[in-house]
């Protein structure tokens, strides 16, 4: 299955892309694990965008089709793959759709986690990280079994800047100007599915698989 994930930010689709690669056997591509991983290994794409980040600027679409198309030629998405986090706008949706055409492969699945605008302020208001190791919480859902400190390293807990009510506002007005149009994209192709991201983690995964078995036998 070769599937992306759109929602809002705070929608859940790292959580339930972890769970839909583990469920399929097929890995969970990040852009922003993807840069971090070129940019560690000193490659030259991860050195081209280690620019534009270092200078708060947006790695131009080129260069992020160019890493993701790079990602994808591994190995490990011969089965299919998850991305999440791209495309974020339709140029970007039209660059992968003509990278992937080349491959001689298509998207089968575009899921979009739909959750209301003040859910999402709540939910990452709630949200922790480690400072030291990175791990996430959170203070409904996933607590740490001492407040405040890391189960895994001992480190403090701390509210990410990105998580703050006018960031994640400002986050949310970006997403709906530029990535909310990629719903129609994706649904004028007939590979768009909606799902309620309110719902409890584990019903809205069983509500995906349900969906992607069903496309699977269509598909054979």
């Amino acid at each position: 299955m070769r599937i992306v994930l759109l929602g809002a930010p705070g929608a859940g689709k790292g959580t339930q892309a972890g769970i839909l690669s583990k469920r399929l056997n097929i890995p969970h591509i990040s852009t922003g694990d993807i840069f971090r991983a070129n940019i560690q290994k000193g490659t030259e794409l991860g050195l081209k965008a280690k620019e534009f980040i270092d200078r708060g600027k947006l790695v131009p679409d080129d260069l992020t089709v160019s890493i993701v198309k790079d990602r994808l030629l591994k190995d490990d998405c011969q089965r299919g793959f998850i991305l999440d986090g791209f495309p974020r706008t339709i140029p970007q949706a039209e660059s992968l759709d003509n990278e992937l055409s080349g491959l001689g492969i298509k998207l089968d699945a575009v899921i979009n986690l739909e959750v209301p605008d003040e859910v999402i302020v709540r939910r990452m208001q709630g949200r922790r990280v480690c400072a030291r190791c990175g791990k996430p919480y959170h203070v409904l859902t996933l607590k740490p079994k001492q407040e405040g400190i890391c189960d895994v390293c001992g480190g403090p807990l701390i509210v990410r800047d990105d998580d703050k009510e006018e960031t994640v506002r400002e986050r949310l007005r970006v997403y709906y100007k530029n990535t909310e149009p990629l719903t129609g994209y994706y649904e004028s192709k007939g590979i768009l599915y909606n799902f309620d991201g309110t719902k409890d983690i584990e019903v809205t995964t069983g509500e995906i698989m349900s969906k992607l078995e069903q496309i699977t036998g269509k598909t054979g």
